[in-house]
């Protein structure tokens, strides 16, 4: 399970990392909501620590933009404002869930083990992934067309779903290689594009008239071919 904890005081971001990491979880950490914003935006992450008071984007208008943007990663905010209010205002915000600091670390297991059982149910609801003449199931990395269907490589399924979820938009190369392959993965760059040659063949295969469009200089994303 990987957790994404977004929170700018680093000594705490380094406790709260080392007592996640010892408890099996793989974390990514950032430390103000720009890079917050852009990590949640690649949806590598199976759940959020989110802290509310943030340098920039504050948490809040974070969890309001990717709750707009229709992400429903479970979200556990960590925050000192712990007024019958401010808790309201952040669940009715989209939080799932809610501590304020100081708190117990087992406490914050207990609601991280609650969190990762509600988004399990999620995923599973949400294993399809459809748009127009396609539709990948990311469990079984099945992709299905207009004739026939084929199994797809982890990595090309990854893919896919990252290009699926946002169709019509551009996605960046480093936010496709964030998504696919991790942020502490080295890769070259070129592995993305021989991952789109792979992806160009396969659609070809099914007869989609799906597309990835390549965005010189920018990334790719997926158009319909008229």
């Amino acid at each position: 399970m990987r957790i994404l904890l977004i929170e700018d005081d680093r000594k705490l971001s380094e406790a709260l990392c080392c007592a996640l990491q010892k408890e099996g979880y793989e974390v990514d950490t950032a430390y103000d909501g720009e890079e917050g914003l852009y990590y949640m935006e690649t949806g590598t992450a199976d759940l959020v620590l989110l802290d509310r008071m943030l340098p920039g984007l504050s948490g809040t208008e974070l969890l309001r933009q990717r709750r707009q943007a229709g992400d429903a990663t479970p979200v556990l905010l960590l925050t000192a404002m712990g007024t019958l209010e401010d808790r309201i205002t952040g669940l009715d915000l989209g939080a799932d869930d809610y501590l304020v600091k100081p708190f117990a670390m087992e406490e914050l297991m207990a609601r991280i083990r609650s969190l990762s059982r509600r988004g399990a149910a999620f995923h599973v609801a949400s294993d399809e992934l459809c748009w127009e003449d396609l539709t990948l199931r990311e469990s079984s990395c099945q992709l299905t067309g207009p004739e026939g269907e084929c199994t797809l490589s982890r990595r090309e399924c990854g893919l896919l779903a990252a290009l699926l979820r946002h169709p019509r938009q551009t996605l960046g190369r480093s936010q496709l290689l964030l998504s696919v392959w991790g942020p502490d993965t080295e890769v070259e760059d070129g592995n993305l594009d021989n991952y789109i040659f792979f992806l160009r063949r396969r659609l070809t295969a099914l007869s989609s008239s799906v597309r990835i469009q390549t965005v010189r200089g920018v990334g790719y994303r997926l158009e319909v071919s008229v």
